[in-house]
């Protein structure tokens, strides 16, 4: 199974905004002071240059638009209600009103004529008992030990997770997060980034030595090279990074420019061995609680035309 996509895919907002009902327990938002329409067109303007970015390395970015009604504020993060590895593709139960909305079958169907799908799932139903799993939110995946990372929070279903690790074939190692003022973190691409060879991670976030250990033992197994980060970093979206490759087989790793400054030296040179950094101006939308991870749905699947 491949650890690192060549392709992303990306909503373009039509109504980017700060969403309430997700600030509930999305402690990396805040409202600004600007109004709606400045914080949509920064938004957008910051989209466009970040999808140029991506295309300008050779990653192929599969960009849709959102659509004006219904509102969805949240759009623009579309890993969180779905995901694509396995030859499989799941929406998953969401927690929020407004985002369920994002759910298209119509992204869907386009996948499964351009990809080599063999599993279809759509698990919203989880919703009526209030059990939620938001994707690559909610799960941090090392697909090339099979272990899925997942901290606890009103979003993420310790059953979920394991269900889904199930499904795959995959382990599951839950627990729970939080940060200096100890509220759950509400999704674990925040707090931890897995590459080929390399994790990105908040330990301090963990709760307890014994759970930081059960965390951290099976990366150093694996022989991953572990790049601790603080809760300072973390909330900096430092944790929220995402390697990917291009066509030739270049690696890089994405973040935001607001993590780029917050990385110490020795980081940064940690970083490199792993691929070359691209540093991305997303601070509106960063604003909203998400960063340059959250707003790529990573495409792990086989091509119908490399068949």
């Amino acid at each position: 199974m491949m650890q690192v996509a060549d392709t992303v895919l990306m909503i373009r907002p039509a109504a980017f905004g700060y969403n309430a009902e997700t600030a509930a327990n999305n402690h990396f938002q805040y409202p600004g002071d600007l109004d709606a329409a400045e914080v949509q067109q920064g938004a957008l303007q910051q989209f466009d240059s970040m999808v140029a970015v991506l295309r300008s390395e050779g990653i192929e970015v599969v960009v849709v638009e959102d659509t004006i009604e219904p509102a969805k504020p949240d759009a623009v993060f579309p890993n969180n209600w779905f995901s694509a590895n396995n030859e499989r593709l799941t929406v998953f139960p969401m927690f929020a009103p407004t985002r369920k909305l994002e759910k298209r079958s119509s992204i869907i169907d386009a996948l499964k004529e351009r990809f080599v799908v063999k599993h279809t799932e759509d698990w919203s139903h989880y919703e009526n008992t209030k059990h939620y799993l938001e994707g690559t939110g909610s799960m941090v995946i090392d697909h090339a030990n099979k272990t899925i990372y997942a901290c606890l929070s009103p979003r993420t279903s310790g059953d979920l997770v394991k269900l889904y690790a199930k499904q795959i074939g995959y382990t599951a190692i839950t627990f729970t997060a939080c940060d200096e003022q100890g509220r759950s973190i509400y999704h674990t691409n925040v707090m931890l980034c897995i590459g080929e060879g390399f994790a990105v991670i908040c330990l301090d976030a963990i709760s307890g030595e014994a759970e930081r250990e059960a965390v951290k033992q099976p990366f150093l197994k694996a022989g991953h090279s572990l790049i601790v980060i603080t809760q300072a970093q973390m909330a900096a979206f430092a944790g929220n990074m995402l390697q990917l490759k291009n066509g030739t087989g270049d690696r890089f790793i994405t973040l935001s420019q607001t993590a780029h400054r917050s990385l110490e030296p020795a980081q940064v040179a940690q970083l490199e061995k792993h691929g070359k950094l691209l540093p991305i101006n997303v601070s509106f939308i960063e604003q909203e609680g998400g960063s340059v991870r959250c707003m790529m749905a990573e495409i792990l699947l086989t091509r119908n035309d490399d068949c």
